[in-house]
């Protein structure tokens, strides 16, 4: 064992469970991790005054913890959650819907419970636990840089602001490994992703008088004949391209919206779907909007929503990325999973989950993405479940990367 994690022995799944109480302790939603970042540079602060922890804030909310021990990669992962894991009965910290609309549950998902070597908690799988292995990891090689990132997951309208702060405000590290839950294997390639939205207007009436709207009863009546059609299209999308390297492609319908659900006597002139498309290595969007408008207008065609009209629009996310497989960080990736697990990372094709990755990449930085597993909870799926001995064994993996000597 190396001498940084020789000094916290076996009181590294005490430091994991305690950073993770900390996370848990603050709401991260996306671009407003402020306070979470406060609370976590304030923490860390106190016990290894040593270390410069700094906070770098963003936009109107939103905030990175950035600690620093000279030349080295970057070690990155994000506070922020993909729920809000607030606001259950308004809206969410950021504005949105409350997650209610999401995960069907209006009550508290609940503290952290850490029993023996099993966490449970809200936010772990994305990414406390992975970001509290990285904070671990970087205290125990005390080089290279910890990038622990706001806006992380993905949100319609939005950045990778955080990184991209850090980026812009940081000379280029040599690499980046990304510490965030996924497959157990060593991830060097990611897809692309986008959101694509349909738009349906009719006329809108009056439910007391069905024939006023256009069609007849209103489009959320017909709305079947459009997500028909999606899901033909969504079967054609994934059989037409087969996996490339470690990623492949998928698509699902994320929202549907339709009238006011204070005053459904009123009968809506709009219908909005909105879709989330994860690209294969190529794909070109505006063709795949053509594709999917062609698909629907069809469909239209011979439905009552023929005397509708049709709008897609595509906002792109990122476009598929990969570091070489002999790039050092890739190698050195490879070499650290071996010494822990005993046996080279599994080969892996089809995977369908992207990160901040994609942008180091697209700044010239080669990145791998590895870490522990998470399970959602029996008794709740907003709770993730991981291991703290997982966690361990990762943030041995990543403070070998820390130290691996990978300076420019």
């Amino acid at each position: 064992m190396a001498s940084g994690l020789g000094r916290l022995g076996t009181f590294l799944s005490e430091l994991i469970a305690d950073v993770l109480r900390v996370l848990d302790a603050t709401p991260a939603p996306r671009g407003h991790e402020h306070a979470a970042a406060t609370a976590l540079r304030d923490w860390c602060a106190g016990r290894w005054p040593e270390l410069g922890w700094t906070l770098q804030p963003y936009g109107d909310g939103g905030a990175n913890l950035v600690a620093s021990c000279g030349a080295g990669p970057v070690l990155y992962s994000h506070l922020d959650t993909s729920l809000d894991g607030v606001g259950l009965d308004g809206a969410g910290l950021d504005g949105a819907a409350p997650d209610v609309a999401v995960t069907g549950r209006a009550d508290a998902a609940g503290p952290l419970v850490v029993d023996g070597d099993r966490v449970e908690g809200f936010g772990l799988g994305v990414a406390r636990a992975p970001a509290a292995a990285a904070l671990a990891a970087f205290l125990a090689a005390r080089r290279g840089t910890l990038l622990l990132a706001g806006s992380g997951t993905h949100r319609r309208g939005g950045r990778a602001d955080g990184v991209l702060a850090y980026l812009q405000s940081s000379p280029a590290p040599p690499s980046a490994i990304v510490a965030k839950c996924g497959p157990p294997t060593v991830l060097f390639e990611e897809p692309g992703a986008a959101y694509l939205r349909v738009r349906v207007s009719g006329r809108y009436g009056a439910a007391l008088a069905p024939e006023s709207a256009v069609p007849a009863g209103g489009v959320a009546v017909h709305a079947g004949v459009v997500l028909d059609a999606l899901a033909a299209w969504r079967e054609d999308y994934l059989g037409a391209r087969p996996p490339v390297g470690q990623v492949g492609p998928q698509a699902g319908v994320g929202a549907v919206r339709s009238g006011w659900a204070a005053k459904p006597d009123l009968l809506p002139a709009e219908l909005l779907v909105d879709l989330y498309v994860v690209t294969v290595p190529g794909e070109d969007l505006a063709v795949l909007r053509g594709q999917l408008d062609g698909r629907l207008r069809a469909a239209l065609a011979g439905s009552a929503l023929s005397g509708c009209a049709l709008d897609v629009s595509v906002e792109p996310i990122h476009a598929a990325a990969a570091t070489a497989p002999g790039a050092p960080i890739v190698r050195a990736a490879r070499a650290a999973w071996a010494d822990e697990f005993g046996e080279p990372p599994p080969a892996i094709t089809g995977w369908t989950g992207s990160t901040d990755g994609v942008v180091f990449r697209a700044h010239g930085i080669d990145a791998v993405r590895l870490g522990p597993q998470s399970a959602r909870s029996p008794a709740d799926p907003r709770r993730d479940v991981v291991q703290l001995a997982d966690l361990d064994a990762f943030t041995r993996v990543y403070a070998e990367l820390l130290r691996s000597g990978l300076a420019p």
